[in-house]
């Protein structure tokens, strides 16, 4: 018994070596830059230094020296992580809205051409950088140039937005909305394609408006989909994008009060002024504590429906 079932699993897996070796450079890669890499989080506990380097430097006394940094003005700490959350929960609401009304649009769409011809029109922002996007926001903004400044001005209204930070709530929505729109939308319209089409026949047999179709049917059936990239994100909701911020705002000391994300917060206070352990620990427990959201988060929507969990 114990030989047939050694020869049925030789046989397996000399039928799957091809499928090993297809996913070993992609194996090599996560090794290579998300496990070996992970090695530096010591530089944490340490008194960092560019003579010792990562491993000749002391160990801080007490152990946990560098996290106090982040908590040391507890109102900047609160405001960072306020903005990180908040800013990532309206992203994903509005991103997911949009996502789902243009994969919706396009499995309406009949003509495969004209598909592909708007997804790739769709896609294009995706890959414009952020300082690219900051030239464009620039010239529409700007107080001096930003045509839309010059038209509210030729109507009578002064305002200034790089002077305004609640208007960079909306902005940043806006051009984040913009940017990844196109490709979630083709997350969402692939599982759109998988859903059984005689299903829209029943309910258009039965008399269903197109609203109701969408309403009954697609958006319940795209559910699990969306809870699913809900626990991806969560895995970031107190990851900042410093690059946007960077690129967008040039990090606007007016600004500060919508996107002093901690990523900012820790460029500000450590990395500009060579402070690398206290940037490594403040990584750290954002890591730790995305990791526990991920976690807890995953359990309550198996608890809900276990076909949406991740694990």
């Amino acid at each position: 018994m114990k030989y047939e079932r050694r020869k049925k699993q030789k046989l397996i897996l000399k039928k799957d070596i091809p499928l090993y070796l297809m996913a070993l450079p992609g194996i090599m890669v996560l090794i290579a830059f998300s496990y070996i890499p992970m090695a530096g989080m010591i530089v944490a506990f340490k008194d960092y230094h560019y003579k010792g380097g990562i491993f000749g430097s002391e160990w801080t006394d007490p152990l946990f020296k560098n996290f106090t940094f982040f908590f040391n003005n507890m109102e900047n700490a609160l405001r960072a992580t306020r903005n990180t959350v908040g800013l990532n929960i309206l992203f994903f609401i509005f991103g997911t809205i949009f996502a789902v009304a243009a994969a919706i649009m396009l499995s309406e769409i009949r003509n495969k051409r004209f598909i592909k011809t708007c997804q790739s029109v769709m896609f294009f922002p995706y890959f414009i950088s952020w300082m690219v996007m900051g030239a464009i926001i620039n010239a529409l903004l700007s107080s001096d140039v930003g045509w839309l400044s010059k038209f509210l001005q030729k109507a009578g209204i002064n305002f200034d937005f790089y002077s305004s930070p609640g208007a960079w709530i909306i902005i940043l929505i806006v051009v984040v909305v913009w940017n990844g729109t196109g490709y979630n939308s083709v997350i969402y319209y692939g599982a759109l394609t998988g859903i059984d089409t005689s299903i829209y026949e029943a309910a258009r047999v039965d008399g269903a408006t197109k609203w109701q179709q969408i309403t009954k049917i697609t958006l319940p059936l795209l559910r699990p989909t969306i809870t699913i990239m809900f626990l991806l994100s969560v895995g970031k909701m107190l990851k900042g994008n410093l690059n946007m911020m960077i690129g967008l705002t040039n990090l606007n000391p007016l600004l500060l009060p919508v996107t002093d994300v901690i990523d900012v917060f820790v460029y500000r206070s450590s990395v500009k002024n060579g402070e690398m352990a206290y940037a490594s620990a403040v990584s750290l427990y954002q890591s730790v504590l995305s990791f526990l959201l991920v976690i807890i988060s995953n359990k309550i929507a198996k608890w809900y429906d276990k076909d949406t969990s991740l694990f």
